[in-house]
C-alpha cells in the first residue's frame, strides 16, 4: 500500500513530489508547500480546491506545534508535512500505517483541481433514500411478524421455566399451548412484560434471534458479559432485527445491540467524554457550574440544565452500544436493576432541593429531564417530578415580581423529557401517560412555560414501526412537540440513510433536532463516522431539505399551533416540493463547552486521524469558562480511510463517498426557529448564579 501511495504522489502530484525530493530538509519543503497552497487559492479553481488549499496552509502553520487535546487532556505534537517529506524521500521503508498519507494525498489532489467532484443531485439522493425501508413498510412488517411468532414461542418456554412469583406474567397449571400463546400475545402490548422478559445475557439474546449469531460474535458478547457490560434487550426491539439471509438491512439497529470489540476491550477503563459530568462535592464542574450534591443535575450551558431523577429513569429500555453515558453504566450509577431503582423516601427531599436550585438560578429556563430515560420513570413518580417543576416555575415568576427590569431571573420556558422508548419500547407511551402530558401542558402554560418537548432518539427508519407511530400520535395529541436526535455512527452515516429517517419522521409530525457525531474514545472507534462525513452529509444530502426564510416561518407556525401536525407537515412537504425538513444541526459535543461543528483541520496523526481545531457555537450563550479555555483541539477517533473500509464491509461503494476528503472544515448551522426560546417582555440579569471560575 505504501508503494502504491508513493507512486500516486509521484504521478499525480509531480510538483509536490519534486519539491519534496529536491528539498534539503523538511523546513525547505514546508516553505514550498506554503507557496503551492497560496498559488492554488489565487487560482480559485473550485470551492473544494480553495478549501483544501487553505487547509494545507493551516497544517503548515501548525507544523511542529504542541497543542492540548481537549477530550483526553493530553499534549499532541503535530508533525504532518515533515512526515510527508520523509515518506516521499524514503519509499522503500516499511510503514506500519499509511492512512495518514492517503488523507494528505487526497487533500493535495483536491487543492490541485485534479480530483473530480461529482455534483450530487436531488434525483440521486432520492434513489439512495429508497435503499432504506421504514418499519411501516410491508417488507419490514412481514419479517417482523415472523420474528414475533418465533419470539412468542421462546417466551412461552421462558415463562414455563419460571416458578410462580409476584410477577403477573406466568401460566396457571393446565393451560394448553394455544392458551399460553394467547396470553403472551395479550401481554405483548404491555411494556412491563417486555421489561420483565428482556434478554440479560448473550445466550438469551441468541435464542431470541433463532440461534443466528455467529460463534465469533457470541465469544465477544460473553467476554462483554464477563467484563460487566450490562445486557438488556427487550423482545420488542429484538423483533426489529432481521435474522434471516434475505430482506432488509438492519445494521444500523444491530450495531446498537451487539457490542464492538473496541467497547469490550475498553470497558472498565472508559473515561467520561462529558468532563462536566465529573462532579466533586463543593467544587465546580469543568464548565464552572456549582451543582447540588450527587449526580442528579448535569450542566454545561447557562440556560439549560439536565436533570436525572433518582427513579427508574436511571435505567433505559436497552443499552445502546455507543451510549454517551457508558461511563455512568461502567460506574453503575445507571443500570438495569429496575426494582432497586424505585424512588427512595429520601428522593422527595432531594427533589425539593433540586427545585430550589433551579428556582434560585438566574439563567436557567430550560430543563431536560432524562437519564437513562425519563419515561422509564413510572407514572406516579413522573407526575410528582412534573408537579414539582410546575410549582418551581410559578415561584420563579412570583420571585421576579420583587425584582426590577434588568435584574430579573430567567423564568422557565421549556420542559423536555428525554426518551428513547418511542423506539425501544413504544408500548410505554399509553393513554395514561398521554393524559399526564396533556394536563401538565395545560397547567404549564398558565405557569409561563411555552415549549413542551419529548426529545427522542430514532436511529433508523426501521425503528419507526406501527407501534412507534401510535406512541408518536399519543404524544402529539397531548400537545407536545417531538424532536429527534440521531447519533451519526458509521451505519447511520451511509448515503441516504439519515435523509430517509428525516423523511419518515417528518411524515408522522416529528421534527429533527440534532445529528450528533459519535463521542467517546477507543470504545467507540469502530462505530465512529468522521466529522468530514457529517459535513459532507449536510452539504450533499441534507441540503435538499433546506427551506427559504418564508417557508421556515410557515413551518414554525405549523409546529406551534396546528391541531394535526402530522397532516399539516405532509401538506407542507408536498406544496414545498421538499423530500424532508432540514431542521436538525450536525454537531459534535465538545467536552465541557457545548456543541459545535465549526472547525478546521490543522494536522493528521501518524495513524491518519484528523486533528481538528474547533471554535464555539457563537449563536448561543456559553459558560464564561470558554474565555479561559484557550484553543480547542480534538483528535478524531479514526482515520477517514478506516471509516471507508468499514463502509465497504457493509456493502457500500467507496466511490459514492469520494468527496469526503475535501471536507476539511465546517461551520455550525443556524438554529431552526422552533428551537429558539420565545422572547420575554422583560430584561433578565446578566449575572450568573451557581458559577465559580
Amino acid at each position: 500500500m505504501a508503494k502504491t501511495l508513493y507512486n500516486r504522489f509521484k504521478k499525480s502530484l509531480p510538483d509536490l513530489y519534486k519539491a519534496a525530493t529536491e528539498s534539503s530538509d523538511e523546513e525547505q519543503f514546508i516553505d514550498s508547500v506554503r507557496s503551492y497552497a497560496s498559488l492554488k487559492i489565487e487560482e480559485n479553481i473550485s470551492p473544494a480546491s480553495v478549501r483544501c488549499a487553505d487547509t494545507i496552509l493551516k497544517i503548515a502553520l501548525h507544523e511542529k506545534k504542541v497543542v492540548s487535546e481537549l477530550s483526553k487532556g493530553e499534549k499532541i505534537y503535530i508533525e504532518t508535512l515533515s512526515r510527508l517529506w520523509y515518506f516521499l524521500n524514503n519509499p522503500d521503508e516499511k510503514y506500519p500505517a499509511t492512512d495518514m498519507y492517503e488523507d494528505i494525498f487526497n487533500i493535495f489532489i483536491t487543492a490541485s483541481g485534479k480530483s473530480y467532484q461529482k455534483q450530487e443531485t436531488k434525483k440521486r439522493l432520492i434513489s439512495q433514500m429508497k435503499r432504506w425501508p421504514s418499519g411501516l413498510d410491508r417488507e419490514v412488517r412481514v419479517i417482523r411478524e415472523k420474528n414475533k411468532e418465533r419470539l412468542i414461542e421462546f417466551l412461552i418456554r421462558k415463562i414455563e421455566k419460571k416458578s410462580q412469583s409476584t410477577s403477573r406474567f406466568w401460566f396457571e397449571d393446565g393451560l394448553t399451548f394455544t392458551e399460553k400463546k394467547r396470553a403472551v400475545e395479550n401481554w405483548w402490548n404491555d411494556y412491563k412484560f417486555h421489561l420483565s422478559m428482556a434478554a440479560r445475557n448473550p445466550g438469551e439474546l441468541n435464542s431470541m434471534l433463532g440461534e443466528s449469531l455467529p460463534v465469533k460474535t457470541m465469544k465477544l458478547l460473553n467476554k462483554a458479559k464477563n467484563k460487566g457490560i450490562p445486557f438488556f434487550v427487550t423482545p420488542y426491539y429484538v423483533s426489529l432485527l432481521n435474522s434471516g439471509n434475505s430482506g432488509y438491512d438492519d445494521f444500523s439497529v444491530r450495531s446498537y445491540v451487539l457490542y464492538s470489540e473496541d467497547l469490550v476491550e475498553t470497558y472498565g477503563n472508559i473515561k467520561a467524554w462529558e468532563r462536566e459530568d465529573l462532579v466533586e462535592q463543593g467544587k465546580p464542574n469543568a464548565a464552572g457550574w456549582l451543582l447540588p450534591d450527587g449526580h442528579s443535575i448535569h450542566r454545561r450551558y447557562p440556560e439549560v440544565a439536565i436533570m436525572i431523577p433518582e427513579t427508574r429513569g436511571r435505567s433505559c429500555g436497552g443499552l445502546c452500544a455507543s451510549c454517551q453515558r457508558m461511563y455512568d453504566f461502567q460506574s453503575e450509577r445507571l443500570n438495569f436493576d429496575l426494582d432497586a431503582l424505585k424512588p427512595k423516601e429520601s428522593w422527595d427531599s432531594k427533589l425539593h432541593k433540586l427545585m430550589d436550585y433551579f428556582r434560585k438560578d438566574s439563567q436557567i429556563r430550560d430543563i431536560l429531564i432524562t437519564g437513562g430515560d425519563a419515561l422509564m420513570t413510572r407514572n406516579k413518580p413522573l407526575e410528582k417530578i412534573l408537579d414539582a417543576v410546575l410549582e418551581m416555575a410559578k415561584l420563579k415568576i412570583r420571585d421576579n415580581l420583587q425584582r426590577s427590569d434588568g435584574e430579573k431571573f430567567a423564568e422557565l420556558q421549556r420542559v423536555r423529557l428525554g426518551s428513547r422508548l418511542l423506539a425501544y419500547l413504544p408500548f410505554r407511551i399509553n393513554s395514561e401517560l398521554g393524559e399526564i402530558l396533556r394536563k401538565f401542558r395545560e397547567r404549564g402554560i398558565e405557569a409561563g412555560i411555552s415549549q413542551f418537548v419529548v426529545q427522542t432518539h430514532f436511529q433508523s427508519p426501521i425503528e419507526v414501526t406501527p407501534e412507534a407511530k401510535k406512541a408518536i400520535d399519543t404524544i402529539l395529541a397531548a400537545g407536545w412537540t417531538i424532536s429527534n436526535q440521531l447519533v451519526f455512527n458509521a451505519a447511520a452515516s451511509r448515503r441516504g440513510h439519515t435523509a430517509r429517517l428525516r423523511q419518515v419522521l417528518n411524515s408522522l409530525g416529528v421534527i429533527t433536532y440534532y445529528t450528533f457525531s459519535v463521542k467517546g474514545f477507543t470504545e467507540n472507534r469502530s462505530v465512529f463516522a468522521p466529522n468530514s462525513r457529517s459535513i459532507q452529509e449536510a452539504a450533499e444530502e441534507k441540503v435538499f431539505g433546506r427551506m427559504t426564510k418564508e417557508q421556515e416561518e410557515r413551518l414554525n407556525n405549523i409546529f406551534k399551533g396546528s391541531p394535526d401536525i402530522s397532516q399539516a407537515v405532509k401538506n407542507f412537504l408536498k406544496e414545498s416540493y421538499l423530500p424532508f425538513l432540514a431542521t436538525d444541526r450536525n454537531v459534535l459535543n465538545l467536552p465541557a463547552i457545548g456543541k459545535s461543528m465549526t472547525f478546521e483541520t490543522v494536522g493528521i496523526t501518524p495513524f491518519g486521524e484528523r486533528i481538528l481545531k474547533f471554535d464555539h457555537d457563537r449563536t448561543r450563550k456559553h459558560s464564561p469558562i470558554i474565555d479561559n479555555m484557550g484553543e480547542v483541539y480534538i483528535v478524531e477517533n479514526r482515520s477517514i480511510a478506516s471509516y471507508l473500509r468499514e463502509l465497504e464491509n457493509m456493502g457500500e461503494k467507496r466511490r459514492d463517498y469520494d468527496s469526503i476528503w475535501s471536507y476539511t472544515k465546517g461551520e455550525t448551522e443556524p438554529v431552526f426557529w422552533l428551537f429558539k426560546y420565545p422572547r420575554k417582555n422583560f430584561q433578565i440579569t446578566s449575572e450568573m448564579s451557581n458559577l465559580s471560575i
